[in-house]
C-alpha cells in the first residue's frame, strides 16, 4: 500500500477506536474491580492534542432515572496510576456514601518515564497539550446523562496538582472548585530544569495570573515536605488571591483527634471566598490522611479527601445558588 494512503487511513482508524471506546463507556459496564469500595469503576481512553490518555471512572451504585452526578476529577502524581491513587486516597469508599463521580486520568509512561504529568513544560507546549486532553477526557464522559457537567472540580497531588492548577486557571468556566495537594503553582516552572529549582523552593515568583473568573482554591500541603518545598503553597494561594483581589483573613489552628494540625488561612474578597491554605504540620510528600501502607500516603494527617470533598461540595451549592439567582432576576 502506498505510504500516503497509510498516513490517510490512520487517523480514521484512531478517530473509529475512540468511538467504540465512548460508546463502551456509555454502557458502564465494569471491566475491573474497584479499588478499596463497591460502585461502577469503568476503564476507557480518550484522544487529545497530547495523544491518547487512559482513565478509570468511577460511578457510584444503584444509579436512579434521571439522577445527575457531580464529577470529581482526580490527577495522580510522579510515580502512581490511576489505581494506586485511588487505592492511597480512599477517595471511592467517599464517593460512594456521598453519590458523586470521580474521574482519575493516568498519564502516558511513554509521555514521561516517572508517570508525572507534564506540567512545567510550558516552552514547547506539552503542558497545555496535556491539560487539553485531560479537558477532552472529562467532556468525553460527561456525555453520560447520570454526570453533570456544570458541577465539576479538579484536585491533584504533586505533579497532578500543579496540572490542575493549570486546567483550572486555563478553563476556569469549566471548573467550580480546584484543590492543589502538594504541588507547584501555574507559571513558576515553563522546562525540567525550571521544574526542579521551583520544586526545591528557588523558583522566582510565579507571573500573575490574569483572570478574574478563577474557581475557589483548596491548597494543602505539608510544612515537612522535602519533595516540593513548602512555600509553594503560599505562592500558589498568593497569586490565586491576587487574581481575584482577595486578602487573607485570620489564621486558625484546627486539630482533630489525634491527627496533626494544620493552620488554616482563607483569602476573601468582599466575603466571597478564592482561597483556603491548610498549612498540615509535621506532613512529608504525601497524601495527608490516606491509606496506611501505601505509597506517597500519611494515615496520621487529616483527611484530605474529604477536605477536598466538602470544599468542592460547598461551591457546587453556590453555583447552582446562583444559577437560581440569575434565573429569578431574568
Amino acid at each position: 500500500m502506498p505510504r500516503k494512503r497509510m498516513t490517510s487511513l490512520w487517523p480514521m482508524a484512531l478517530f473509529k477506536a475512540t468511538k467504540s471506546m465512548t460508546r463502551a463507556l456509555r454502557r458502564v459496564r465494569p471491566v475491573v474491580k474497584a479499588p478499596r469500595g463497591t460502585g461502577l469503576w469503568s476503564s476507557g481512553a480518550a484522544l487529545g492534542p497530547a495523544g491518547m490518555r487512559r482513565y478509570h471512572l468511577l460511578l457510584p451504585p444503584g444509579l436512579r432515572v434521571g439522577e445527575r452526578l457531580p464529577l470529581l476529577v482526580m490527577l495522580h502524581g510522579c510515580a502512581q496510576d490511576a489505581n494506586g491513587f485511588a487505592l492511597s486516597t480512599r477517595m471511592n469508599r467517599l464517593a460512594v456514601q456521598q453519590r458523586f463521580a470521580l474521574l482519575y486520568p493516568e498519564q502516558d509512561r511513554h509521555a514521561n518515564m516517572q508517570g508525572c504529568w507534564n506540567w512545567f513544560d510550558t516552552d514547547s507546549g506539552l503542558a497545555f497539550r496535556e491539560a487539553a486532553t485531560v479537558l477532552a477526557m472529562i467532556d468525553q464522559v460527561c456525555l453520560l446523562p447520570a454526570l453533570d457537567r456544570t458541577r465539576v472540580a479538579v484536585a491533584g497531588l504533586s505533579a497532578g496538582a500543579s496540572l490542575a492548577a493549570l486546567l483550572a486557571s486555563r478553563y476556569p468556566a469549566r471548573f467550580a472548585a480546584a484543590a492543589m495537594h502538594s504541588g507547584v503553582p501555574p507559571g513558576a516552572a515553563h522546562s525540567t530544569a525550571s521544574a526542579l529549582r521551583a520544586m526545591r523552593g528557588h523558583a522566582p515568583a510565579p507571573a500573575s495570573v490574569t483572570l478574574s473568573a478563577l474557581p475557589p482554591l483548596l491548597v494543602i500541603h505539608g510544612t515537612a515536605d522535602n519533595v516540593v518545598a513548602p512555600g509553594n503553597a503560599l505562592a500558589a494561594a498568593q497569586l490565586w488571591a491576587g487574581a481575584a483581589g482577595a486578602q487573607p483573613s485570620a489564621s486558625r489552628v484546627v486539630r482533630r483527634g489525634q491527627r496533626k494540625p494544620m493552620t488554616v488561612t482563607d483569602f476573601k474578597q468582599r466575603g466571597r471566598l478564592a482561597v483556603t491554605l491548610c498549612e498540615i504540620q509535621g506532613l512529608g510528600h504525601a497524601w495527608s490522611g490516606g491509606a496506611a501502607g501505601q505509597p506517597f500516603s500519611d494515615a496520621s494527617g487529616p483527611d484530605a479527601s474529604r477536605m477536598i470533598w466538602s470544599f468542592a461540595l460547598r461551591q457546587f451549592v453556590r453555583t447552582v445558588d446562583e444559577t437560581i439567582a440569575v434565573g429569578l432576576q431574568a
